[in-house]
């Protein structure tokens, strides 16, 4: 017989290679394959250094008599044509004899999206829904007055009127006349004044004498009727005009007081008319007309058919009905005198002109403002020695 010749590879020692196949399991199973991307995406991505390092660590699942003989074993003995990258990547990272003690350093670097889209406010948050309750009830508030759609409502603290704990100046009670200065810081002169408005004239106390006349410019013009909230007023708008101690004045507006303001031998009058004009420095010089029953008044007549009824309300009267003529007396002779405004913050420097002849309106005209404005004029102020002209 033949014997026959087989060429054998040429073998490798049993228990090397066995202790290298454990040290391969261990290192895949102590994440090996997490720290480098190739093992994840194929042969696309190239080792790292750290994923190749990563290889030679212990696990500690891993018995002592495993770790002794991956210990003793030389890297040499590893296959060097296994057909494994892994153990491919051992031998590489390996220098020498795997050492137990060896430490592994993973690093894994976490890429923020290139863009993040900030997260849409909740429609339903508290704050949103605070807000929408505010406004809601601000319009509510500024319809129910009936002057939503001309004047917003104003914010807490903007006066007395709203929010805020600070009183507003009245006629009567809290804010009342007594009380004005103490409201606010710029009402102090309503208190301290020694020139206010308005006083009470005596025929026998006055300078009586030639004086210059009152020279009125009024024309007819435009103008809108307000309720103020303290009185009826009409804003003028037109050439209206007096010239008095050589300074021209232009009419700005006109409003009403019952009973009159200024009296005369300590009487009042039912209503009183005060056309406040301006010069061109800024000096205010005021006409007062005294209203007495009897006939209507034409002027006024005009000026209440357009009255508005509700608070800060303003009705347009039509273009060149308002004739401030016919609010003035025939005979124009007046008590001279400087005063003040006569309401806050009243401000003195102010020239007055109180028309000696009163003026008519009927007793219906009368009630109609006074169903408003029951009561709208400040006590009468003290004189403190001042010089009121009349002129003869």
């Amino acid at each position: 017989m033949h014997q026959r010749h087989a060429t054998a590879a040429p073998a490798l020692p049993l228990r090397p290679l066995v202790g290298a196949l454990v040290l391969c399991g261990l290192a895949l199973g102590s994440g090996v394959w997490a720290a480098d991307p190739a093992s994840e995406h194929g042969d696309s991505h190239k080792p790292t250094a750290a994923s190749s390092a990563a290889a030679s660590a212990p696990t500690p699942a891993a018995s002592e008599g495993t770790r002794a003989a991956a210990k003793a074993a030389p890297v040499e003995s590893l296959p060097t044509t296994s057909g494994n990258p892994i153990a491919e990547k051992i031998r590489a990272a390996m220098s020498g004899t795997v050492a137990s003690s060896q430490k592994m350093t993973v690093t894994v670097e976490k890429k923020e999206p290139l863009m993040r889209s900030a997260p849409e406010p909740r429609k339903d948050s508290a704050a949103n829904k605070a807000l929408a309750s505010r406004r809601y009830n601000l319009a509510r508030a500024a319809a129910v007055e009936g002057h939503a759609g001309e004047h917003p409502p104003a914010m807490a603290g903007a006066d007395g009127a709203h929010a805020g704990g600070e009183a507003h100046w009245a006629y009567e009670g809290e804010g009342g006349p007594a009380a004005w200065a103490k409201l606010k810081p710029e009402f102090n002169t309503c208190a301290i004044g020694k020139r206010q408005s308005p006083i009470n004239i005596e025929d026998g106390a006055t300078l009586q004498g030639p004086a210059e006349p009152v020279q009125f410019a009024y024309t007819p013009s435009n103008g809108t009727v307000v309720n103020n909230g303290h009185t009826i007023q009409v804003d003028v708008q037109g050439e209206n005009s007096i010239t008095v101690r050589g300074s021209t004045y232009r009419l700005l507006q006109f409003h009403f007081h019952t009973p009159s303001e200024e009296q005369i031998n300590f009487k009042r009058y039912p209503m009183v008319a005060h056309l406040v004009h301006k010069n061109n420095e800024g000096q205010l010089a005021v006409v007062a007309v005294l209203l007495d029953n009897g006939a209507a008044n034409p002027a006024i007549d005009k000026v209440w058919t357009y009255m508005p009824l509700d608070t800060n309300d303003r009705v347009r009267m039509p273009q060149g009905l308002l004739n401030l003529s016919e609010l003035l007396p025939t005979d124009q002779r007046y008590y001279q005198f400087m005063g003040s405004l006569t309401t806050p913050p009243c401000t003195e420097g102010v020239l007055w002109m109180v028309m000696k002849q009163p003026v008519t309106i009927s007793k219906a005209q009368y009630k109609l403002f006074t169903q408003l404005y029951p009561a709208n004029a400040r006590p009468v102020q003290p004189l403190n020695g001042r010089p009121v002209r009349e002129a003869q």
